[in-house]
């Protein structure tokens, strides 16, 4: 998935990024609660892509974002929309949680 003007990251890139405790940053799932009910990524914040136009106060500027769905379209379209918006520092996970299951990384349970 392609996306003009958009960072991407691969699953091993953001597995190696958690484990650096001195990096700070955030990971959002920009997918529907009844999808993220079924598994995140570990430390993923819930932010559904409905949502976004009203929480868009919400995204700081400084910390590095990562944005994550099903499979890096939705996650893109808001990094893309973002990076028009004037963010920096926002970052799609290359092909979503389905590439991260892919690369053999795990889930957390959402409640």
């Amino acid at each position: 998935m392609f996306f003009t003007n958009v960072k991407e990251i691969d699953a091993g890139d953001l597995a190696a990024w958690m484990e650096d405790k001195g990096r700070e940053f955030r990971i959002i799932d920009v997918r529907e609660p009844m999808e993220i009910a079924q598994g995140s990524i570990p430390g993923a914040e819930p932010m559904p892509m409905s949502t976004l136009g009203n929480r868009i106060a919400e995204i700081g500027r400084e910390k590095e974002v990562v944005f994550i769905c099903r499979s890096g379209a939705r996650s893109g379209q808001v990094c893309a929309y973002l990076a028009q918006n004037g963010y920096e520092n926002v970052y799609n996970l290359r092909g979503g949680v389905m590439g991260w299951a892919q690369s053999g990384f795990g889930f957390a349970k959402v409640s």
